[in-house]
C-alpha cells in the first residue's frame, strides 16, 4: 500500500489529507498551526497519522505541501537583507512605480517602501536595448565593482534587474554568476529568470520580491526536507504554485514568489475536482479559514486565471489562481469604530492564542465567539481534541454589546451579518464585476469555516444551491492530493497580427524545448506529459492583455508540437475573450499578440471520489436552539457520518463532523449525493 499525502499548512489550522491509490481509502487529520516553524505541526501530523491511521512513514511515496511562509513573509515584512543591482540610471524605479496611489481618495495612504533600501541598490555601467541588441557592452571591471559593493551591504539575497534582460538575459547571468561566485552565501534572483517578461516595474518588483523570500524560503525548505526524510523517507515532494500545480521543492526554492498562493490555489484545484464529482462544473468556491476568505470563479470546471496581482501591496506578475481575498475568517476581530459601526477584521486573533473560545487566552471578540453563542457551532471540535468556552466567548462579546447597547445574541448577529457582508463583496468582486452572475453558479463552501456561513452567503447574491465536500476543512490539503505537476514557460514577443508566422513558431518551438526539458528533468511518463498554450492579446494602444487560450481549455495533448492558428482565427479568438471579459469588440481595431505562454504539465493518478476513514466517532442526534435573523430555532444537531446519501432532510440543522461544523438554515434542505459531497437547496 502506497498513500499520497496533501498537507496544506494555513494561519491557523495544518490540515492533512491522505490518500491510498489501490483502495481508494482516505484518511483526515487536522492540528493547530505552528506559526513559529510550521514544519514541527508537520512532523506532529505525521506521527499522527503513523499512530492511528495506519500510515507508516515507509507508505508515503508523494508528499504535496502548500505553504503560507511566502505570504506572511510579505505581509510581516520578515524575509531576507537584499540588494538590488540594476542598469545605470534606473536604481530609483522601484520606488517611483508607476505613480499611482494605492487608494485614490486616501491621500495618506501610500505604496509599501522598497523592499531594497537606496543605499543598497547599485546601478551598472550596462544597456541592452529594445529588440535585445547590446547598446552599452557590460565590462569585467564593471562586474567587479559591483561585486564589492553587494559584499559590502552584507546582504542575504540580491535581485539582478536590467533593462530588457527578457530579451537578452547575458548581462544578468554573468553578473549572477560573479556574485555567486565570489559570494557563495548570498542568494541571486535573475528577471530574467523569475519574470522574463516586458513591463520593468513589475519585473523588477517581482524579482526583489524573490529575493527577499529566498533566505527565509530556503531555510525553511531545508528544514522540511530534513523532517521528511526520517518522516517520508519515500515521498516524492510537490510544493504547491500559486498556478495551482505543483514544483519541486528545489524549484520553490529557487522561485519562491510562485509560492505567494499557494495553499488558496489548491483549495481552488480541490473545489474543483469536487465539482468534477458531482457533475457540478460552474462554481464559486468560498473557502473561509481562521484568518481570511478566498473566493474564486470556475468556469467549465477550470478556476479562472490572472497573470497580475498584489499581495501586501506588492505587485507580483506571475501565473496564478484568480483568488480574491478578504480578511474575514472564524479568527477575526469584531470592533466598534469611532462613528459607532460595528465592523469586522481583517485584524485576527490567529492560532495563538486565537478565539477567547479556544480557552488560550484570547479576550477580543470573533467571528467564532459569535458563532458559538448563536449555538451554531458546537462546543467540541476536531474529534474532541478541541472544546469550546461558551462563558469565555459571553465575556468577549461584553465591550461589543455595550457600546452598541444590544444583547448577547444581537451582537452575535450582528457580527456575522457583517463578516457575511464582507465574503459577499469579495465574491461580487469575482462575479459582477467580470460579467458573470453569480445566480448561475453553485456555491462551494470549505474551509474551517466556510459552512457555517455559506447559506447566508448564497441567500444574499441569489445562488440556491451549496456545495460542501466531504472534507470542508481539509480541502486545500485535499487539492494538493489531486494537483499535477506544472512549470510555465513565457516569452514576450510583441508583434501586430497577422506578424510573421516564422518568428512566432520559432520563438513557440524554444518554449516547447523548454518544457520538453522540463518533463525530462521530472521523469513524467510520455502518457502523462501535456501542454497549454495561451497567448497574451491586446488591441495596439491597449495597456493591458488578454489570455487567450488555444485548444480546448488550451489543452494540446501529450506529444503535440505547439503551432499557432493563423491570423483570421486569433482575431475570432481575441473578440471572443474580450467580449467575455468587456461585453465589445472592435472588429477595426489592429491587434497585437504580446506574450507567448506555454505550461508544461505532468498528469498525477486521479484519485476519484474519498473514501474517508478515521474521521471521529459519530455523535447521536441531538437538538439544541440555533439563533438566526428571526429568533431562535430549535435545531436538528447530526454527526455528517450518519446521513444517508439521497436522503432528503429541512433545516434547521447544524451537521457536525472532524473538520468543519454546517448550518442549514431554516428554509434549507440538505442531501448527500453519490459522490459524497452535501448538497444544501434553498427553498424561498
Amino acid at each position: 500500500m502506497t498513500w499520497a499525502l496533501g498537507v496544506d499548512v494555513g494561519g491557523t489550522f495544518t490540515d492533512f489529507f491522505a490518500y491510498e491509490a489501490a483502495t481508494g481509502a482516505s484518511a483526515v487529520l487536522k492540528l493547530p498551526s505552528t506559526p513559529d516553524d510550521p514544519a514541527r505541526a508537520i512532523a506532529e501530523g505525521l506521527k499522527r497519522l503513523a499512530a492511528a491511521g495506519g500510515i507508516p512513514a515507509e507508505a508515503i511515496d508523494r508528499f504535496a505541501h502548500g505553504t503560507t511562509v511566502a505570504t506572511n513573509a510579505l505581509i510581516q515584512r520578515r524575509g531576507g537583507r537584499v540588494a538590488l543591482v540594476t542598469t545605470e540610471g534606473f536604481r530609483d524605479l522601484v520606488e517611483i512605480g508607476r505613480q499611482t496611489r494605492p487608494r485614490i481618495y486616501d491621500l495618506q495612504a501610500d505604496n509599501p517602501p522598497p523592499l531594497a533600501p537606496r543605499e543598497r541598490r547599485f546601478e551598472v555601467a550596462e544597456r541592452v536595448g529594445g529588440k535585445g541588441q547590446v547598446v552599452t557592452a557590460l565590462d569585467d571591471d564593471a562586474i567587479a565593482d559591483i561585486v564589492e559593493q553587494v559584499r559590502a551591504a552584507e546582504v542575504e539575497g540580491c535581485a539582478v534587474c536590467l533593462l530588457f534582460s527578457f530579451l537578452n538575459p547575458d548581462h544578468e547571468r554573468r553578473i549572477g554568476a560573479a556574485i555567486e561566485a565570489a559570494l557563495p552565501d548570498v542568494l541571486v534572483s535573475l528577471s530574467s529568470d523569475v519574470q522574463p517578461e516586458f513591463r520593468e516595474y513589475e519585473r523588477f518588483s517581482a524579482t526583489l520580491l524573490n529575493a527577499f523570500l529566498q533566505p527565509r524560503l530556503t531555510r525553511y525548505l531545508t528544514g522540511l526536507g530534513e523532517t521528511l526524510k526520517t518522516a517520508a523517507p519515500r515521498a516524492a515532494i510537490g510544493i504547491n504554485q500559486s498556478s495551482g500545480g505543483l514544483m519541486s521543492i528545489a524549484r520553490a526554492a529557487q522561485v519562491p514568489i510562485r509560492t505567494a498562493l499557494s495553499g488558496p490555489a489548491a483549495g481552488a484545484v480541490g473545489a474543483a475536482y469536487a465539482g468534477h464529482l458531482s457533475d457540478r462544473p460552474d462554481l464559486i468556491t468560498f473557502d473561509m479559514g481562521g484568518t481570511s476568505t478566498d473566493v474564486c470563479l470556475i468556469a467549465d470546471g477550470a478556476p479562472t486565471m490572472a497573470f497580475e496581482r498584489e499581495v501586501a501591496g506588492f505587485p507580483i506578475r506571475q501565473t496564478s489562481v484568480d483568488i480574491n481575498t478578504v480578511g474575514a475568517g472564524g479568527g477575526s476581530i469584531a470592533w466598534v469604530a469611532p462613528d459607532g459601526l460595528l465592523k469586522v477584521g481583517p485584524t485576527s486573533a490567529g492560532a495563538e492564542p486565537g478565539p477567547a473560545c479556544y480557552g488560550r487566552g484570547g479576550d477580543q471578540p470573533t467571528v467564532s465567539d459569535a458563532n458559538l453563542v448563536l449555538g451554531r457551532l458546537s462546543p467540541v471540535l476536531i474529534g474532541g481534541e478541541m472544546r469550546l468556552d461558551r462563558a469565555a466567548a459571553a465575556a468577549a462579546l461584553a465591550p461589543v454589546m455595550a457600546a452598541l447597547d444590544l444583547s448577547l445574541e444581537q451582537a452575535a448577529l450582528g457580527i456575522i451579518a457583517v463578516v457575511n457582508s464582507n465574503m459577499v463583496r469579495a465574491i461580487r468582486a469575482v462575479s459582477i464585476e467580470r460579467g458573470h452572475d453569480p445566480r448561475d453558479f453553485v456555491l462551494i463552501a470549505f474551509g474551517g469555516a466556510g459552512a457555517l456561513h455559506s447559506a447566508d452567503v448564497a441567500a444574499e447574491l441569489g445562488i440556491s444551491e451549496v456545495v460542501v465536500p466531504s472534507a470542508p476543512g481539509i480541502l486545500c490539503a485535499q487539492g494538493l492530493v489531486v494537483s499535477d505537476l506544472r512549470e510555465n514557460f513565457v516569452a514576450t514577443c510583441r508583434t501586430r497580427l497577422p506578424g510573421d508566422p516564422a518568428m512566432l513558431q520559432a520563438v513557440l518551438d524554444g518554449l516547447s524545448e523548454r518544457a520538453a526539458a522540463w518533463h525530462e528533468t521530472e521523469r513524467i511518463d510520455t502518457s502523462a506529459r501535456d501542454l497549454m498554450l495561451t497567448v497574451d492579446m491586446r488591441y495596439v494602444g491597449q495597456n493591458y492583455e488578454l489570455g487567450v487560450s488555444i485548444g480546448e481549455d488550451g489543452a494540446l495533448g501529450a506529444n503535440a508540437r505547439p503551432t499557432l492558428p493563423d491570423a483570421a482565427a486569433l482575431t475570432r479568438l481575441f473578440h471572443a475573450e474580450h467580449d467575455r471579459a468587456y461585453g465589445h469588440h472592435d472588429q477595426s481595431a489592429p491587434i497585437e499578440i504580446v506574450n507567448l505562454r506555454l505550461t508544461a504539465v505532468g498528469r498525477l493518478p486521479d484519485p476519484g471520489a474519498p473514501k474517508t476513514v478515521g474521521a471521529g466517532a459519530a455523535e447521536n442526534r441531538d437538538r439544541r436552539p440555533v439563533w438566526f435573523e428571526s429568533g431562535p430555532e430549535e435545531a436538528d444537531v447530526v454527526d455528517r457520518l450518519t446521513l444517508e446519501p439521497g436522503q432528503r432532510l429541512a433545516g434547521p440543522t447544524v451537521i457536525t463532523q472532524l473538520d468543519s461544523t454546517i448550518l442549514v438554515p431554516p428554509d434549507w434542505y440538505h442531501r448527500t449525493d453519490p459522490a459524497g459531497n452535501l448538497i444544501l437547496e434553498h427553498t424561498p
